[in-house]
């Protein structure tokens, strides 16, 4: 059987998969950050978790592009290089930026490889060898798709990137407690990092105009909007005043 003739079908029990995600995390926390208890097993540094479980994406895609025929085809560069530029800042330079001595359960770590692995046969096998090899033209550069799916996918980037960063900033030196944050994003979401990165998908989804792209963008959502919806009703008891003030919704501004 032709191995591209399973794409398709792969990316149908992606999708079904990231619904099953999507309702499976409104009643179970994934185990870490604020929700990680010993049930999830045996746990390893934070920083070494986040490099373990975040490089495999990059790593496999920097393979996949240097393996095929199209790594002349500036189409495929820009949109290679967006991919490549949030997975170097989360596998190389975000873990780095922790602070605190928090640990990552070895479950969870297995599972996000699991499901980086994955990502990467669907946008790599998308991207440089299942799409037909003048679809991607250097036209394609100035189309409205690629000009709005860019400009999304960068406003979404530094979303996410300064939003982690007021995370980190709202503890002094020797402080281990929980802060609410209102600056930046965090004004109108609970989770402005999550609303950064699904913005940003959201933005290669188009870029691309791509099923993977589209797949891939479903899953992003249908992981991170639990666990937030779960942080805002976390923020809500314990910090009941501040959050009165703002009364910030869980991901999508003034929605949800």
């Amino acid at each position: 059987m032709d191995i591209l003739s399973l794409y398709y079908p792969f990316l149908i029990v992606m999708t079904v998969i990231a619904v099953i995600v999507f309702i499976s995390l409104f009643f179970v926390d994934a185990g870490y950050g604020k929700f990680q208890t010993k049930k999830w097993g045996p746990s390893i540094p934070n920083r070494i978790g986040w490099v373990l479980m975040e490089s495999p994406v990059f790593i496999l895609m920097a393979i996949f592009f240097a393996l095929s025929d199209r790594t002349s085809n500036i189409a495929i560069i820009a949109m290679f290089s967006l991919f490549m530029l949030h997975y170097f800042q989360r596998s190389f330079i975000f873990p780095f930026l922790i602070k605190g001595n928090k640990t990552m359960p070895l479950s969870i770590i297995a599972m996000g490889i699991t499901f980086n692995v994955m990502n990467a046969l669907m946008q790599a096998g998308w991207l440089f060898y299942v799409s037909e090899p003048d679809h991607y033209t250097t036209g394609w550069l100035t189309s409205p798709q690629f000009i709005i799916g860019t400009i999304l996918f960068l406003i979404g980037f530094v979303m996410n990137v300064h939003s982690d960063h007021v995370i980190r900033t709202l503890r002094k030196p020797g402080d281990t407690s929980y802060h609410f944050p209102d600056k930046g994003m965090y004004r109108y979401v609970c989770s402005a990092n999550y609303f950064g990165e699904c913005i940003e998908w959201l933005g290669f989804a188009c870029l691309t105009w791509s099923w993977p792209g589209l797949v891939f963008f479903i899953w992003t959502f249908a992981n991170l909007a639990p666990r937030a919806v779960r942080i805002r009703k976390k923020y809500q008891e314990q910090f009941p005043e501040e959050f009165a003030k703002t009364n910030p919704k869980a991901i999508i501004p003034f929605i949800f």
